[in-house]
């Protein structure tokens, strides 16, 4: 299913980044577990952002902006101001 969604404003439209993570025995550490900054792609941006563009990998703590499903895939709004950097 598509959808097409420009964000508002100073928003971004974000599409997460799958992080696989092992812990030093060799067990996969779920996402939920981690409490570091989660990994996303800018899908799409507001009028007034200025700081990222679509298609940059960014850095975004993991309780920031509102999350919904758009079919299987999760997706997340957040303001500019949340984004703590942009990976290069």
């Amino acid at each position: 299913m598509k959808m097409n969604l420009k964000p508002l404003k100073d928003r971004v439209l974000i599409s997460y980044v799958e992080e696989a993570e092992k812990s030093a025995g060799g067990i996969y550490i779920p996402d939920a577990a981690k409490e570091k900054p989660q990994r996303g792609k800018v899908e799409a941006i507001g009028g007034e952002v200025k700081e990222v563009k679509v298609g940059n990998e960014i850095l975004f703590s993991k309780y920031a902006g509102d999350k919904f499903k758009v079919g299987t895939k999760d997706m997340l709004i957040l303001k500019e101001e949340e984004i703590l950097g942009v990976i290069s």
